[in-house]
């Protein structure tokens, strides 16, 4: 594969529209959207899905323009201090088909003015989900410490996200993995370059990175009892 889809013309649309974040700017360029940001998006999508399910059958590739893998454009600003009304970064989740929403398990590509990332896991899982998270890491700690420690994925990628301050309810706070239990995310993030994206390369760099978060995508798949 050695096709590019991200491009300069598509950072240079957004960093356009966040100058001109209003919908009278978005209508008059919605062309330049679909042709420079939104089309090349769900071209990568289309390339990566037949890859993708070679890791996990389990994750959704979808390259529908609604609906799909492809977050959409629009902010929801009901409860937002910031009204602008659209979203300055491309954002690709290929979230478990038993997931409803971005806080499911998934693989995620970020494209944004300031910043691109690659990212594995789960963002916010809802108390069940994230309480069988921690029972799991407490239960059978040498599974953990096995994907987190793995080789290829602390090459490609670092855990991130908020953490409590104090300890969760019914841990110690001398529990010898409490760093780990005090996560509320349990996303891992690999920080690329725009140039990294642009590359023809991109689509293999992708794939190569989606395989090296496995050993933590199985654990929380395991964990939420969802299958990988």
């Amino acid at each position: 594969m050695s096709d590019a889809y991200f491009t300069p013309q598509a950072l240079e649309f957004l960093q356009s529209l966040s100058a001109n974040n209003n919908r009278d700017w978005f209508n008059a360029h919605k062309q330049r959207y679909e042709d420079e940001v939104r089309s090349p998006a769900l071209s990568l999508i289309e390339s990566l899905a037949p890859e993708l399910a070679l890791i996990s059958r389990h994750f959704v590739a979808s390259p529908r323009k609604s609906g799909g893998s492809m977050m959409r454009v629009y902010r929801d600003t009901r409860f937002a201090k910031d009204k602008t009304p659209y979203k300055t970064n491309v954002g690709i989740q290929f979230r478990h088909e038993q997931g409803k929403d971005v806080h499911a398990p998934g693989f995620y590509i970020h494209f944004g003015i300031d910043e691109c990332f690659l990212g594995v896991g789960i963002w916010r899982p809802d108390g069940k989900a994230l309480g069988a998270i921690r029972d799991a890491i407490d239960q059978s700690p040498e599974r953990w410490l096995a994907a987190r420690d793995d080789a290829a994925f602390k090459r490609d990628f670092e855990l991130a996200g908020d953490s409590l301050k104090n300890p969760p309810r019914g841990y110690d706070k001398a529990h010898p993995l409490l760093t780990d239990l005090k996560r509320k995310d349990f996303i891992a993030l690999r920080h690329l370059s725009h140039d990294q994206l642009y590359s023809g390369d991109c689509h293999k760099l992708i794939l190569e990175s989606f395989n090296a978060g496995q050993p933590l995508m199985q654990f929380l798949c395991r964990a939420v009892n969802v299958p990988f």
